[in-house]
């Protein structure tokens, strides 16, 4: 397994550019099954998951077409719906294949998903939802099989909490069913709205994505389009505090301030100063933080796709912070690791205490989860000393070639085969 070696204690500076989003492109990606016609994806991050939902939609019997992130799907035959395990192992996503599938063929098997260990993440709520809609769904042997032979009915949806992929999953069931359907208690994520604008240049009639209510009307068929992925969020946010845990000074290029609003509101309380600059974000921080605490929410709140990292900075803050994770009951295996380097953690249930220390000191560190790695990485690279991150192809699965990019802005980071 590939490794990373990094040496801390250089502040970055430059410009770190953001990749498309990952947690975008992969319904974007299963959303190609809608239809018969090629559609075009601009802006697809070259990162694993993509790679195996690339491979999940040609074992289904589509066409894929990757040429340097610009990514071609024609799903015209549709031969074998389903997503085995040997495919989806390693990742989350498969289980947004399971509404377009059975919207378009009538038919789908799907495997229960993988993807990183951070707590339970059931589909009971995407299986209940889509039998609202119509379908028989029967959970045996690892793996959801529905089937909706006479197609899929509109319906009322209330999600019992709020679940992305499960907004995601239905969305996409419910611009090829009959009559309308409501989904209320929807997940309001930008990239369910980014999903929504591509299934509208496909034809569909949806109204309300990005609140959370969303009212959809069925269509009889879908038709090509192309669509630029939005950048990725969690990616712009991880280099904004990697710009300031390293107390230099970074532009993070091609990225959305609103989508991380809520971090940069508590970096600015921590006392970074951070600028908008149109489709950009400039970040200064040339002192230690100050303890700042966070509890994670859905969008538009804290994303706990981005606590880790928080985290990370904290452990070099002044004063003590309280991190409380909401969303996944398994969300602090980074915490041990950090503790190798000199963190000073306590974790109780839900909530991580964090005693901020002066500095960090450089470990043989494993990477339990995706963004544990990059908690892993930023406080390496501040960390007195060399660091070696083990187990990176965590990472591998949602950054794109993120140790060339801080290489690039001075990060002294290398990657091991």
């Amino acid at each position: 397994m590939d490794k990373f070696k990094v040496v801390g204690g250089t502040p970055l500076y430059g410009e770190l550019p953001v990749s498309g989003s990952k947690n975008s492109a992969l319904p974007a990606l299963a959303a190609c099954l809608l239809t018969e016609e090629p559609v075009t994806l601009l802006r697809i991050p070259q990162v694993k998951d993509i790679g195996t939902m690339e491979s999940l939609l040609s074992h289904t019997g589509a066409a894929v077409n990757n040429q340097d992130g610009s990514v071609t799907v024609e799903a015209r035959h549709l031969d074998c719906p389903e997503a085995p395990y040997d495919v989806v192992k390693t990742m989350r996503a498969s289980s947004l294949v399971l509404g377009p599938l059975v919207a378009r063929t009538g038919r789908a098997r799907v495997s229960m998903p993988g993807g990183c260990a951070i707590g339970a993440r059931p589909i009971n709520l995407h299986v209940q939802a889509l039998e609202h809609l119509g379908a028989c769904i029967e959970q045996s042997h690892g793996y959801v099989e529905a089937t909706a032979p006479d197609g899929l009915r509109g319906g009322e949806i209330h999600f019992d909490r709020i679940t992305v992929t499960g907004t995601e999953d239905v969305l996409m069931a419910a611009v090829l069913a009959r009559g309308e359907t409501t989904i209320t208690n929807a997940a309001r994520e930008p990239e369910v709205q980014d999903l929504a604008d591509l299934l509208t240049k496909m034809g569909a009639k949806i109204e309300g994505a990005g609140s959370s209510v969303i009212k959809i009307t069925g269509v009889e068929r879908l038709s090509g389009a192309e669509h630029a992925i939005i950048p990725d969020r969690i990616e712009a946010g991880t280099f904004l505090l990697a710009g300031a845990m390293s107390q230099g000074e970074v532009m993070v290029s091609n990225c959305t301030p609103e989508h991380v609003a809520a971090l940069t509101v508590k970096m600015r309380q921590a006392g970074a100063d951070v600028d908008d600059a149109g489709d950009a974000i400039r970040v200064r921080c040339n002192r230690r933080p100050r303890s700042v605490d966070v509890t994670t929410e859905e969008y538009p709140g804290f994303a706990t796709d981005l606590q880790a990292q928080y985290l990370a900075w904290m452990t070099v803050a002044q004063g003590i912070s309280f991190i409380t994770e909401t969303i996944f009951e398994n969300r602090f295996m980074h915490a041990p690791e950090l503790s190798r380097m000199g963190a000073n953690i306590r974790i109780e249930g839900r909530q991580a205490i964090v005693a901020g220390e002066e500095r960090l000191t450089g470990a043989q560190v494993i990477a339990s989860d995706l963004r544990a790695s990059a908690s892993l990485v930023l406080a390496a690279l501040v960390a007195q000393g060399e660091s070696t991150i083990h187990r990176v192809y965590h990472m591998d699965r949602g950054y794109e070639r993120i140790e060339e990019k801080l290489a690039a802005v001075g990060g002294r980071i290398q990657r091991i085969p």
